[in-house]
């Protein structure tokens, strides 16, 4: 693989400061106490901000690089990993929605790693995939205060666009490998 490029800009350690934050998600979000986090709900909009931020900054800087294109998804994986499976394990995301968002993430992670190997670079988000992730976020959001209980509609919309993006954002993504790897061949 070709030089990752500068780690040290704001972009990337905006995206290094996301990863760090699944810390306490988990940590916070291993406390079984019912009702809403919301010192959680501000971490995470603080982490969908960051999100938004460090990919901004890096266009408008011309500091786009590989470290940032392995740091950004890899801190957007990590953390909503570590949100999804303390929502899950105490009970407050259900199964379907668990496996379809776990799932992504380790398909995207292990088909990264494979292109990654073949064409001799990291393949960028796309608007799809952080689309994705925005709206994976907000549900998230609207889990940690509670809401499911009273917004029916709400929720059952939010789990089918979050299955509809991810799927979208698989074959996507999927596509995206696809041609890089046959335009890396030709």
């Amino acid at each position: 693989m070709k030089n990752l490029g500068n780690p040290y800009t704001v972009s990337n350690l905006l995206s290094f400061i996301r990863l760090l934050m699944a810390v306490p998600f988990w940590i916070m979000l291993n406390d079984s106490t019912p009702g809403p986090y919301n010192y959680v709900v501000l971490l995470v909009l603080l982490a969908v901000i960051t999100d938004v931020m460090d990919g901004y900054l890096a266009r408008k800087f011309n500091q786009i690089s590989e470290w940032g294109k392995i740091v950004d998804p890899l801190a957007d994986k990590v953390c909503i990993g570590a949100i999804v499976i303390q929502l899950f394990l105490h009970g407050r995301l259900i199964a379907p929605v668990f496996y379809v968002l776990i799932l992504r993430d380790v398909i995207i992670f292990i088909a990264g790693i494979f292109v990654t190997k073949k064409i001799g670079m990291v393949l960028p988000s796309n608007y799809l995939g952080k689309g994705t992730v925005m709206v994976i976020g907000f549900y998230i959001i609207f889990l940690l205060l509670d809401l499911t209980k009273h917004h029916h509609l709400i929720n059952t919309l939010f789990i089918y666009a979050i299955v509809a993006l991810s799927g979208a954002s698989l074959i996507g993504y999927g596509m995206r490998a696809f041609e890089a790897i046959k335009g890396k061949t030709e």
